[in-house]
């Protein structure tokens, strides 16, 4: 076993990192394990002038800064981890110069847009049209993500207390407040799939049409297939109905701190690049109806 594969154990095991955290993980360190391979050094060469040249090959190959900030993050996590285990003295990435980061204000379909979809549009009465509308509907009427809604079992959903219990980010569970309109739906969905699949589902909530749990191209295709009828959006996927979630929750007044808990971020600044948006309508709407605006 490699010290990379070692390294992903301890992500899953002691850090409980999710399954798509981790396989980024193994992507960035594989892709800079390919780099030392073609400028010919043996294994994986830490030193910071070898990862400042990787940076510069991302870069040059057109990878977002963005991106490469990620990827830098990875390989400074396994840095970490080798320091942890005895096998690394400092952490290189640290002499690592990163590029220059722009604010990226997160995506969302507007209000009108959304009650378009969810009211007017037919998904029709079978299982399919059924399961695509909920996974619609939950995910914006919870801002959850992707693999959380993958993740909800059929008990997850409390109807007298009007909640569902989600498992996020390492293993913290939180319970997120739902109104008698997703429970509707969740009732309604129920219903047409124990008639159309009896015995063959298991305790996901979300399943496929042979009865297996959701997965995560199959999430992304029912969102990105629905949300390209009302948007002209060129992201179109579950993270942006979370955008959504809660963007309309800061311009109908919501606290932060509370939106904060709803989403499961770990820290107030994560939540705080909506207000980006919703200081956009402010001053649409200041300009509208200020008289010395």
């Amino acid at each position: 076993m490699t010290r990379i594969d070692d390294f992903l154990k301890y992500l899953q095991a002691e850090k409980r990192y999710a399954v798509h955290t981790i396989k980024a993980y193994k992507n960035d360190l594989n892709q800079f394990h390919a780099f030392c391979q073609e400028t010919d050094r043996e294994g994986m060469d830490l030193h910071f002038r070898v990862i400042r040249s990787w940076v510069v090959s991302l870069m040059d190959s057109g990878y977002s800064s963005r991106t490469v900030h990620r990827k830098l993050t990875s390989l400074s996590t396994y840095c970490s981890y080798l320091i942890k285990e005895g096998q690394l003295d400092s952490n290189p990435v640290e002499r690592v110069l990163k590029p220059k980061l722009n604010k990226r204000v997160p995506a969302f379909v507007e209000e009108g847009k959304m009650d378009l979809l969810l009211d007017e549009y037919d998904f029709g009465e079978g299982f399919t049209g059924t399961r695509n509308r909920l996974v619609l509907d939950m995910l914006y009427q919870t801002g959850m993500r992707r693999s959380e809604l993958i993740g909800l079992k059929t008990g997850s959903i409390n109807r007298e207390g009007k909640s569902v219990k989600v498992m996020g980010k390492r293993g913290k569970e939180r319970i997120i407040p739902v109104g008698d309109e997703l429970l509707a739906s969740v009732e309604k969905y129920m219903v047409v799939r124990s008639e159309v699949m009896a015995d063959k589902a298991g305790n996901s909530l979300i399943v496929t049409e042979k009865g297996g749990a959701a997965y995560d191209k199959l999430v992304y295709r029912i969102v990105n297939n629905y949300l390209s009828m009302v948007t002209t959006l060129d992201k179109k996927s579950p993270h942006v109905l979370r955008h959504t979630f809660a963007t309309h929750m800061l311009n109908r007044g919501a606290d932060l701190n509370a939106i904060k808990e709803l989403l499961g971020h770990a820290n107030l600044s994560a939540t705080q690049v909506y207000t980006h948006n919703t200081y956009k309508k402010l001053k649409s709407i200041y300009n509208q109806a200020h008289p010395r605006a």
